[in-house]
């Protein structure tokens, strides 16, 4: 009786809905509104009815990673259909947290969180990354770009803002496989440093290192970067993709931080993904209890306003702004793209849950991108000198020579 008010459920929402979506349930039973479905949803399990019957984004999410259901269309199909079927458009509107594992952040927690995400597996990173392995928002001078040209027109993007010179100490918190310290090394003769908590990343970096020749300019540890001793200076810092790991709990220490390492003059760069809305810190519609449990444990997004703020009482002069949110849309949609082409390698290195984990999550995310419920800035900061100056240029010209 109670399975048969579900199916009615289902199938009085899709109705209603006008959505273009066939369900086949594990029963033979079927829904098809017509010809015209662009997503097929296969029902394995009847654990799954009740996810169906009260949608959400999250609900789905985790359904589908768990192997309760199949999709099966193009992933943006999928989301979209999905967002409508969830009745999800108000996904950017979800209120503050408490009590989540930003109030626990340790050291040690830190570091377990890191490697659950970051150590899966390189080689299945090698798939879907660009050849120079970088996991962050690429920059699109134009629509065709390829993402290996705008992962290189990125990692340029951020040293010309932070106007690097030859000789000076550069310290990148998170430095992933490499890519920045590596380009600003080459390109910049900079002295370059990079700090992580991954140990494959740590390893990754120690063999290019040697493998590029660039042992007397570029060095990793593998730490948490509140461990970098402050009587280490630096003339530029910069922070990419790591700002979304701190939380807001630990900001006004992570940018003091910052601040003491920086030498007076110095500049660094936060590039990080933001909340939309004031008084939010992660999506509706259960997405980000989706993404808590299954891919960034402990993950908390702010508005760029309170990262301002807080710089801003740690002494940090903000000193230029810029929001990517497009960039990073057509960024995953490239990743979601490379990781189906080869998705059949990924499954052989991580397993089926764990590629379903990753198809889901980049794929919802390039959605949220497009759809204004996140976004993506990079802000430029300095430390001024004795006097209160900061020495950068007036215009933006040097960004874009």
């Amino acid at each position: 009786m109670l399975r048969d008010q579900m199916f009615n459920q289902i199938e009085q929402r899709i109705r209603k809905l006008v959505l273009p979506m066939s369900i086949n349930f594990w029963d033979e039973r079927e829904m098809n509104l017509g010809k015209h479905s662009k997503v097929k949803l296969s029902v394995r399990s009847p654990h799954a009815l009740t996810s169906l019957a009260n949608p959400s984004m999250g609900k789905l999410a985790k359904n589908y990673v768990e192997q309760q259901i199949d999709l099966e269309g193009s992933m943006h199909d999928i989301i979209h259909v999905g967002e409508m079927f969830c009745d999800a458009a108000s996904c950017i509107a979800q209120p503050s947290r408490t009590g989540l594992s930003w109030l626990r952040q340790s050291r040690v927690d830190a570091s377990k969180e890191i490697s659950y995400h970051y150590d899966v597996s390189n080689d299945f990173y090698k798939l879907w990354l660009d050849r120079r392995m970088v996991y962050s928002c690429a920059y699109f001078k134009h629509p065709d770009d390829s993402l290996d040209l705008a992962q290189e027109q990125k990692l340029e993007h951020i040293c010309r803002k932070l106007d690097l010179k030859t000789g000076e100490q550069f310290l990148d918190i998170g430095c992933g496989w490499g890519g920045l310290i590596f380009w600003a090394a080459e390109n910049y003769g900079v002295n370059a440093t990079g700090v992580t908590l991954s140990l494959n990343q740590y390893e990754y970096v120690q063999e290019q290192i040697v493998k590029r020749g660039l042992q007397d300019r570029c060095k990793v540890r593998l730490m948490d970067y509140r461990d970098v001793p402050v009587t280490e200076k630096y003339e530029k810092i910069s922070s990419v993709g790591m700002f979304e790991h701190v939380g807001m709990k630990n900001l006004h220490q992570y940018f003091g931080k910052i601040y003491q390492l920086l030498q007076p003059g110095g500049l660094m760069l936060n590039h990080g993904i933001t909340a939309a809305n004031l008084g939010t810190d992660g999506l509706g519609s259960g997405i980000s209890e989706f993404i808590e449990q299954y891919v960034f444990p402990g993950g908390e997004l702010v508005h760029v306003s309170d990262a301002i703020e807080i710089m801003s009482q740690q002494c940090l002069e903000c000193v230029d702004v810029e929001n990517l949110r497009p960039h990073y849309a057509k960024t995953l949609w490239n990743w979601v793209e490379n990781l189906e082409a080869g998705q059949q390698e990924a499954k052989e290195l991580i397993g089926e849950k764990k590629f379903r984990i990753w198809h889901i999550y980049m794929g919802g995310s390039a959605h949220a991108f497009e759809r204004g419920w996140m976004s993506l800035f990079q802000i430029v900061a300095g430390k001024p000198l004795s006097d209160g100056t900061l020495p950068y240029p007036y215009t933006r010209d040097h960004v874009y020579v």
